[in-house]
């Protein structure tokens, strides 16, 4: 198959992955394979954990794109032969940029999270560019913000994502938060993907014979296992970290000003704001031990005003009960 220039490119076709993870699979794929100078596909396969069919679609998806009038010379350019690989970037790209600091600031954030993807080189062209942004934009101070990915170790991320790819089960170790409890767990993983700062795996949990969202540092251990499963065709499904149960219990809680932060960082089903400056927040409560932790955090700036009103006090005995064996 070839492009209006005459190129020849791969025909493939995608195999139901979602765009975004197909597109933050390339943006860390391609500035690798450019500086490589034609490695092998069986190398970037394994570099990036995915199987050559998924590569070679997610390559052709390079074909379409450039910049306007969309001419050949335009746009990026792709050529897989004799089993390797070579990008090539259109000339367009090769001119300096003037980037505004919000711009820039925005670059080097989302640089970062392709650097923190299994697979990107530490000490490639990305990485040198954004040191270079970095000082540019006075963002490299030990007094600037430092953006990171929650801690998840290399290899057991590098697991989670090829099982998904290869549609291969996982079984898992994993600590619930909410329940405060550790299970052992077999996973047919469909989703790998950041949110907040933190890597998810969304999927078919077989023990609890459901769709479930793990977060990949409370994973102890994930064993990638030989029996394979089939996806579903849209695995393109919301990505919000917390789905209530309608049967989950309510709560109501009065927060002071310096309880705020609880509207702000959970899903809830009603805010009102008050006349003396607090705030009257409807939540729905996955666990009790959820629930503990909340009011624990929140101390005296958070009243239970209808719901369990008991979590709190017999949480802080618990522990005090603890200190003072």
């Amino acid at each position: 198959m070839s492009d209006p220039g005459g190129r020849s490119r791969p025909s493939r076709s995608g195999r139901g992955v979602p765009a975004q993870d197909r597109l933050a699979r390339l943006l860390a794929i391609v500035p690798w394979v450019a500086s490589q100078d034609g490695p092998l596909v069986s190398e970037v396969c394994e570099r990036f954990g995915v199987a050559e069919e998924e590569l070679l679609a997610d390559l052709d998806l390079l074909f379409l794109c450039g910049v306007y009038p969309f001419t050949p010379d335009a746009l990026i350019e792709v050529d897989v032969s004799g089993g390797r690989v070579w990008i090539r970037f259109a000339d367009y790209f090769r001119r300096p940029l003037r980037l505004t600091p919000p711009e820039g600031l925005a670059l080097v954030s989302a640089g970062s999270t392709l650097l923190a993807m299994p697979g990107s080189d530490p000490e490639g062209a990305l990485a040198s560019a954004l040191a270079k942004l970095e000082t540019v934009l006075g963002a490299g101070s030990d007094e600037a913000l430092d953006v990171e990915l929650g801690a998840v170790k290399a290899d057991l991320l590098t697991t989670v994502r090829a099982a998904t790819a290869e549609h291969r089960k996982l079984r898992l170790d994993y600590y619930s938060f909410g329940r405060d409890q550790r299970s052992t767990r077999v996973v047919q993983p469909w989703r790998v993907f950041n949110a907040d700062g933190e890597w998810y795996l969304s999927g078919w949990c077989e023990s609890a014979v459901g769709e479930r969202l793990f977060r990949v540092d409370r994973m102890a251990a994930a064993e990638r296992l030989d029996e394979r499963f089939v996806p579903p065709a849209d695995r393109s499904g919301p990505t919000e970290l917390f789905h209530p149960d309608p049967s989950s219990p309510v709560v109501v809680l009065d927060l002071a000003p310096p309880a705020a932060w609880v509207a702000e960082q959970y899903p809830h089903e009603g805010l009102e704001r008050r006349d003396d400056g607090h705030l009257r927040v409807t939540l729905r409560v996955g666990s009790r031990a959820w629930l503990e932790r909340v009011l624990l955090r929140a101390g005296p700036a958070a009243t239970v005003v209808e719901g369990d009103g008991r979590a709190r006090g017999e949480a802080a005995r618990r522990i005090l009960a603890r200190y003072s064996r």
